[in-house]
């Protein structure tokens, strides 16, 4: 068994480091009900076949501002992620984002975000002041690594409100919110994945999760090192097979929309913030090296596909 507790952002010790003026809507940035709500609903019978959701046995209101959730432990089966496993992955994301009964339980327990509130929140009150700070880029992290794509990044920064612009204009489906490789396990018995971790599950811009299924753990730090024409090469399959698993439930966008949308995505919600600001404090290490040249990779990718791809209005002729 497992009891995973969570709780309002405010009680972080970190948040008082968070200046007094953004502390409402960064509280609010971090929609800790939702996942108690995710697992009190029916979400788990609407997923679609081949993902599945751990079923609670107890969610509990320990008081206002937080709750525990007792879980049964998912028993996994530790299997590498290649081509062939991200491919399917999508392919069932894809699903999950266009089926009406994943839409119809994100507009009922899914957080109420949108593409504004990460604009308004993180990327202005961090993110985006720190790119535009020309002393930022003397750190021994980010002098090598990220030399090749200070400019892009600054230039992408410039234009966050418009990027934002357009993405809010993107059809909207249902995601899970952090879909990484890290939070689809394979479990005993279980075709296809477990799914766990519903802290941003709702309504989002379609192509949603394709970002964090490609570049999560480059984030955490727990994947290989590649080069721009690997992660692209991913990207491509990945990107394919989620069109197919919106064509099973439905949905006709565009392959190219959907495509632009994910690089609209990949670009303000990881490629800006990929400066690994959570180690700008301490040496830089060989490892701390290794992070930030993936890092830098994961950046000059999505600036790439950012440039690769057609500003759209979202809107598509139907069949």
């Amino acid at each position: 068994m497992f009891v995973k507790q969570v709780q309002c952002w405010s009680r972080h010790p970190a948040f008082a480091f968070v200046p007094p003026e953004m502390r409402e809507l960064a509280a609010a940035g971090l929609p800790w009900r939702t996942e108690p709500l995710a697992y009190r609903s029916d979400l788990g019978a609407r997923l679609p076949e081949g993902l599945a959701m751990p079923r609670a046995l107890l969610v509990e209101d320990l008081d206002d501002l937080s709750a525990a959730i007792w879980l049964p432990e998912v028993r996994t089966r530790p299997r590498p992620w290649g081509l062939d496993r991200y491919v399917v992955a999508a392919h069932l994301l894809g699903r999950l984002a266009a089926s009406p009964g994943v839409r119809e339980a994100a507009g009922h327990v899914g957080h109420g975000l949108s593409v504004w509130s990460y604009l308004h929140g993180r990327l202005a009150g961090q993110v985006l002041p720190a790119l535009l700070d020309d002393g930022l880029w003397e750190h021994p992290l980010l002098a090598g690594p990220f030399a090749a794509v200070r400019d892009g990044l600054r230039g992408a920064a410039h234009r966050a409100e418009a990027l934002t612009a357009e993405l809010a204009a993107m059809p909207l489906l249902a995601s899970h919110g952090d879909a990484c490789p890290h939070n689809l396990l394979t479990s005993t018995g279980v075709e296809g994945f477990v799914l766990i971790d519903y802290g941003f599950f709702g309504a989002a811009p379609v192509g949603f999760d394709l970002a964090q299924l490609l570049v999560g753990d480059v984030q955490t730090g727990r994947s290989v090192e590649e080069d721009v024409g690997a992660l692209a090469a991913r990207d491509e399959a990945c990107l394919a097979a989620y069109v197919t698993g919106l064509r099973a439930e439905g949905d006709d966008t565009p392959a190219d929309v959907v495509r632009r949308a994910h690089a609209l995505q990949l670009v303000l919600y990881a490629g800006l913030s990929a400066v690994p600001f959570e180690h700008l404090g301490s040496e830089p290490t060989p490892d701390l090296l290794v992070l930030a040249r993936r890092r830098a990779t994961l950046a000059a990718y999505s600036l790439d596909l950012l440039d690769r791809t057609e500003p759209h209005d979202g809107t598509h002729d139907g069949p």
